[in-house]
């Protein structure tokens, strides 16, 4: 094989390589030596066809896998003989080879991985906004939890429904006087002033008494996902069944026992527990943000375009998948603000990944296990396989790895940082994460029933529309780097949540603010 160097422009790589018909003619003779013990055919012993007749009957598949054969391990053999380290999969570009005696020329074009400049790791001075979980923090927490443990009990035949009352009825929608699917139901049951309806319809429903019949005039979202619905005018028949009354809840040993806690003081502890625990996670969120800021500002070389454009495309997707149609409008005019988001996330992990590397941080067999069985409980009933795919995947293997490998790095680097600590309120804390984001995040997208409700399993509220740039948001706040494998770039993976016991996983529910008021960023978004 002979290798010819057709490009070399910053980290843009090009190649020629010259595999002889000799060498792709002995590769098929060996593939029909191989074969040859497992060939059957009439009038010959088992093993015993003579090579010609194999070639005649399947020489042109075995010429194919050869080829195939011949390419990769000519890419592999320049890859390891130039010490290439490749940003993504190279592009092959293959002419002739198809015919005896006739040499295979290959085309490669590649990009490369950056010689990232050695970074001063010592001493880097960060502040830590710390918040202490109070008295009145944990009692809202148990407060919310009440909330959510409340019942209802049927009022008073005369009692005229106000929010927060509990309606029970049977509607029958339409447009234009015509019906239409999924606009019917019985017995649904909706809390006045949850939101869970399409706008309007709630605050029509104020003032009914059990048996009432009632028209509710509303108008449909813009945004409603069934296009025949959408901004359309439609009226509800509405007969009210019942109208219920919220019990008062009382916060004692009662409410934790029904909790299967055995008191107040273990519900307590449990919610404590989890309110440190958020606020712990907005203080590293704070914290590792200005260490990548800082990591940022003092670091600056040329990355591969290729991960660059890779990065920008998912963080894109993410944008419109989540944006509202208002702001849809206007995203063209912000993807070079995209592209600089995606160059800081690519060229911040490259730089986590080798400073990871020459400071010997590594994700152990043991930590590597764990991710893999936490990602097959995702899938029950196929763990084996799951286990088996990351088994023989190394690129897999290398996704699922990378973003704990990224968080052992930021660990190690704030390790060795100057870090001092400054008491702040919740409130404070959160401003301070907000300060750096553009909008508060929205209301979730509308959901696909076509009646006035939105089934909660969907997770959606049609009585909000989202923020003015809530997916743009959603997807700079974390400040994170893009995950890079030790030796490879890879792709981010969601990583399954660790399962909870079941009264602390209802504790935790009750720890969480309304949406409007969340500042926790998630994880997995892009870098701002």
């Amino acid at each position: 094989m002979t290798v010819t160097e057709t490009l070399n422009e910053g980290l843009k790589r090009g190649y020629e390589l010259t595999i002889t018909a000799s060498a792709i003619a002995a590769k098929v003779d060996s593939a029909i030596a191989e074969v040859a013990p497992q060939v059957r055919m009439p009038g010959f012993r088992p093993g015993k066809v003579p090579s010609n007749l194999i070639r005649k009957m399947h020489g042109e598949a075995l010429r194919r896998e050869a080829i195939q054969q011949a390419v990769n391990d000519a890419v592999n053999g320049l890859m390891t003989e130039k010490a290439i380290r490749p940003a993504m999969q190279p592009t092959l570009d293959l002419d002739g080879g198809a015919n005896e005696g006739e040499d295979l020329k290959v085309s490669v074009s590649l990009e490369v991985l950056p010689d990232v400049p050695d970074s001063d790791v010592d001493g880097i001075s960060l502040e830590r906004l710390t918040v202490e979980a109070t008295d009145a923090d944990i009692d809202a927490a148990v407060e919310r939890l009440a909330e959510q443990q409340k019942s209802f009990e049927d009022a008073p035949a005369k009692h005229k429904a106000k929010t927060g009352d509990l309606v029970v009825m049977d509607y029958a929608g339409s447009v234009d006087g015509v019906a239409f699917d999924g606009g019917t139901g019985e017995g649904m049951e909706i809390e006045l002033g949850s939101g869970r309806l399409i706008p309007g319809f709630e605050d029509g429903l104020v003032g009914v008494k059990t048996g009432d019949e009632k028209t509710v005039k509303v108008t449909f979202p813009d945004d409603y996902p069934a296009e025949n619905l959408a901004g359309k005018a439609a009226e509800f028949a509405v007969k009210v069944t019942a109208v219920r009354q919220p019990k008062t809840v009382v916060i004692d040993d009662t409410l934790a026992t029904n909790l299967g806690l055995e008191s107040l003081d273990q519900l307590k502890t449990i919610l404590k527990d989890q309110v440190e625990a958020e606020l712990n996670g907005l203080t590293r969120t704070y914290l590792k943000r200005k260490l990548l800021d800082h990591l940022a500002a003092a670091h600056s070389f040329e990355v591969p375009p290729s991960m660059v454009d890779a990065e920008f495309q998912q963080i894109w997707q993410q944008v419109a998948a989540e944006a509202s149609d208002e702001d849809k409008a206007s995203m063209e005019a912000e993807r070079g603000d995209y592209g600089r988001i995606a160059e800081r996330r690519v060229r911040l992990g490259l730089l986590l990944s080798d400073i990871g590397q020459k400071n010997g941080v590594q994700v152990s067999q043991q930590e590597m296990n764990r991710l893999v069985a936490q990602e097959a409980s995702r899938f029950r009933g196929q763990e084996r396989e799951v286990q088996k795919y990351f088994a023989e995947n190394a690129m897999a293997a290398a996704q699922l790895r990378a973003p704990l490998f990224e968080e052992k790095v930021v660990d190690f680097l704030l390790g060795k940082a100057k870090i001092t600590d400054r008491a702040v309120t919740r409130a404070e804390l959160e401003a301070a994460i907000e300060s750096e984001d553009e909008t508060p995040l929205g209301a979730g997208a509308p959901g696909h029933v076509h009646g006035p409700d939105c089934d909660d399993d969907h997770g959606h509220d049609h009585g909000a529309k989202p923020a003015k740039k809530a997916a743009a948001k959603k997807a700079v706040q974390a400040e994170e780097a893009a995950p890079v494998a030790e030796e490879a770039a890879a792709a981010p993976t969601k990583k399954a949540p660790a399962k909870k016991k079941a009264a602390e996983a209802v504790a935790e529910a009750a720890v969480e603010e309304a949406p409007a008021k969340k500042a926790a960023p998630k994880k997995k978004a892009a870098a701002k």
